[in-house]
């Protein structure tokens, strides 16, 4: 199963890189205790990507993230367990089950 999140970084957030962003939420999701799937071999961890990575300095209000979840979670309990463990600038609007 997957979850396709719609989230936005404004504010200070707008100075954190790629690779941050991606560290940050996998300790919101970690913190959240979502089921998210874990990939296997040397180096393992959480299945999740950014549809494009944004500019240093560039806000955003409509970025997509995929979460490959292990087991299903309703969209609506998704987005208020993530929004509680993200910092202020970065929330997620919206959410649906895509599979």
């Amino acid at each position: 199963m997957k979850i396709e999140a719609r989230f936005s970084k404004t504010g200070d957030m707008r100075f954190i890189s790629h690779l941050d962003l991606m560290r940050l939420f996998q300790r919101a999701l970690r913190r959240a205790d979502l089921p998210v799937t874990i990939t296997q071999g040397f180096s393992p961890h959480l299945k999740i990507s950014i549809k494009r990575a944004l500019k240093l300095g560039a806000e955003s209000l409509d970025e997509e993230l995929t979460v490959h979840m292990s087991k299903a979670v309703a969209p609506a309990l998704f987005t208020e367990l993530l929004n509680k463990n993200l910092p202020e600038g970065v929330k997620i609007a919206k959410c649906e089950e895509i599979g």
